[in-house]
């Protein structure tokens, strides 16, 4: 089965997602994963459900390229949001065919767990009519920071449109092993985010945003162990989330999403991924 790669809004965060889509379709890409759900970060190009000509535009450019539309950012677990305030992404997001939303926890204290689990279990329960499974990540600086986390989070909830989003920068600074996702329901895995890192993990939560955030490597520059995750999780998409901001003001933003591709490609060639990653 042919490997299939999304370009993920973080790759390429200043472009429109109908510009984002275009490129995609150039570079050889089988999907988008689109924010729709803005952060308010530095640079970021949120499509906004009410922005009409924003939507004519990406349905424009999804129906010419043929490019899919694999999951929505971000619906965040936060103190002060009510989920319900999603419900008009979620639902454009199904209109255009996506499949999944992604969701983290932020702001949040660890002793308030329950909270977690109840506004987690909440967006599931939202997005199920729209057909939309509800991907958990754990970025290492964030109120979810570890598998385990993530994991005790999902399992408390009992949504059965649920997911783990894995994120191979995150398995490396939390220090996963491919023995701990042995141990992960193999239906929570519905794709991957993608990207190298180098071996030193920052101490501090500022020097671990930097990394995610504007120093992401391209498949193979880096550390990360990808043959161990690759073995142990089942034919997914793969997401490319890979920031780097050097490289764009070098390359632009297309040179840099085509290298992203191509060097998940080539890493995949060199160690026998090629046809079937995680086949077992």
């Amino acid at each position: 089965m042919k490997q299939e790669f999304s370009l993920a809004h973080l790759t390429v965060i200043e472009c429109s997602p109908a510009e984002m889509t275009y490129i995609a379709a150039r570079t050889g890409y089988d999907y988008v994963s689109l924010r729709l759900i803005p952060m308010g970060v530095p640079g970021e190009r949120a499509f906004l459900p009410q922005d009409k000509q924003m939507v004519k535009e990406t349905k424009t450019a999804l129906q010419e390229t043929g490019v899919r539309f694999l999951d929505l950012e971000l619906a965040r677990i936060l103190p002060d949001k009510d989920p319900q305030e999603y419900v008009p992404a979620m639902d454009l997001a199904a209109e255009l065919g996506a499949r999944h939303v992604i969701s983290s926890a932020w702001n949040i204290a660890p002793e308030d767990r329950n909270f977690m689990v109840e506004r987690y279990a909440q967006i599931c329960e939202l997005a199920k009519p729209f057909g939309l499974t509800v991907e958990l990540e754990f970025p290492s600086f964030s109120s979810i920071s570890s598998l385990q986390e993530a994991t005790d989070i999902i399992r408390c909830a009992e949504c059965s449109n649920c997911g783990l989003l894995l994120d191979t920068l995150y398995f490396h600074f939390s220090g996963v092993t491919p023995e701990d996702l042995t141990k992960i329901p193999r239906e929570w895995f519905h794709f991957l985010h993608l990207c190298d890192s180098v071996a030193t993990v920052p101490e501090t939560k500022e020097g671990k945003i930097r990394i995610a955030r504007d120093e992401r490597l391209y498949i193979g520059e880096g550390c990360i162990d990808f043959d161990s995750v690759f073995s142990v999780i089942p034919q997914i998409p793969f997401s490319i989330e890979l920031p780097n901001s050097k490289r764009v003001k070098e390359l632009g933003y297309e040179e840099h999403a085509r290298r992203c591709i191509e060097s998940a490609k080539q890493y995949l060639q060199d160690h026998s991924f090629a046809k079937s990653p995680a086949s077992v």
